[in-house]
């Protein structure tokens, strides 16, 4: 500035680079006010506190503050948390019932051991806890709902095909033994085909069945339509029934023999069951057709009719002889007639005298 203030001259690329020096320091000192006033005017704006701020503008929680004043209650229903289960952990479980047949009788197995239904056992939920219904009472398992296991799995229900049956009807039927008949007018109606008994005086009981048993042997065709005929020591044993036994075809029938067991019975017995050791089943044979009220006997045979004796005559009379009659006809009753009258009756011989 002082050389041109007085006057001096100056080359002109000294002048140059003078107004270039003046031109960048003049920017940088620009430059420098403007990033001074900026850093001032962000040092004058403070936050307010939270109780000065206006009222219509929100406060911003930050993660730390919306925790505190988060609920126990809505934290514990966190994604990760569980509730602890204060219920009953027990399972309640019901004792076995009997094992019904068809009958209505409890079954029993081949070696006369009672059998029963498995233990019915209260269900869980899908936590494997017991569950129990609005009365607070244990909800138990059912052919179609076996509930879950301990660890929340599904209990898959198993389809069990029914066991196989057998049924027999014998109507009107007649055992024989050795050609002579022991037991007449013999009526069964067996729902499950298990064992038959035959009990003979001399010869055991005979136990009879479709399939094979421990002792048994084989005899072929015994069910023959109508008829069951085996032979037990020589000594056969028939069955006949005005009904069709099994099937049309023959079928074997496996039998043996016990000699041990007797029955007080002079005549032979008849019987089935499920048991193939003493002491057997002897059901009694029912009655062919339902009878209501009071039954009355069968009359007795002509033969074997007692006959009354008839009130005795006055005095004086008698009873003339009555015709003939045949064996098991019943003689009219003659009445009584004077005595005097009965030597000239025409039913009593006249006497001739004899010549002298």
């Amino acid at each position: 500035m002082a050389p041109f203030a007085l006057g001096v001259s100056v080359p002109h690329r000294f002048r140059s680079f003078i107004m270039n020096v003046r031109t960048t320091l003049a920017r940088i000192l620009v430059l420098a006010l403007i990033s001074g006033a900026t850093g001032i005017a962000a040092c004058s704006q403070t936050p307010a506190p939270a109780d000065q701020a206006p009222p219509n503008r929100p406060v911003a929680a930050t993660p730390a503050a919306s925790g505190a004043l988060a609920s126990p209650a809505a934290s514990a229903r966190g994604k990760h948390s569980k509730e602890a289960y204060m219920g009953p952990t027990t399972v309640v479980v019901l004792a076995p019932t009997p094992m019904l047949d068809a009958e209505g009788k409890q079954r029993v197995d081949p070696d006369g051991k009672l059998m029963f239904n498995p233990p019915v056992q209260q269900i869980r939920d899908k936590k494997g806890h017991p569950v129990f219904d609005t009365n607070g009472k244990p909800v138990f398992q059912t052919a179609g709902n076996l509930g879950y296991d301990e660890k929340g799995k599904k209990i898959a229900v198993k389809k069990e095909k029914p066991p196989k049956m057998t049924p027999v009807s014998i109507s009107a039927g007649t055992l024989t033994v050795d050609g002579w008949t022991g037991k007449a007018q013999l009526n069964y109606d067996i729902a499950d085909l298990k064992f038959l008994y035959v009990y003979s005086p001399g010869i055991g009981t005979t136990i009879v069945s479709l399939n094979p048993f421990p002792g048994a042997k084989e005899q072929p065709g015994a069910f023959n339509d109508k008829t069951l005929t085996i032979t037990v020591d020589g000594h056969p044993i028939q069955l006949y029934s005005e009904k069709r036994l099994l099937g049309k075809k023959p079928q074997s029938a496996w039998v043996a023999v016990d000699r041990g067991f007797m029955l007080p019975a002079k005549f032979p017995v008849f019987g089935y069951g499920p048991l193939v050791k003493a002491p057997y089943a002897w059901p009694g044979s029912k009655e062919a057709v339902a009878s209501k009220g009071a039954i009355q006997a069968p009359p007795l045979p002509k033969d074997v009719t007692p006959t009354l004796l008839l009130t005795p005559c006055p005095t004086g009379m008698m009873r003339p002889a009555g015709p003939a009659v045949l064996p098991g006809q019943k003689a009219p009753v003659q009445p009584c007639v004077p005595i005097q009258s009965a030597a000239t009756s025409p039913t009593a011989p006249a006497r001739v005298p004899h010549a002298q």
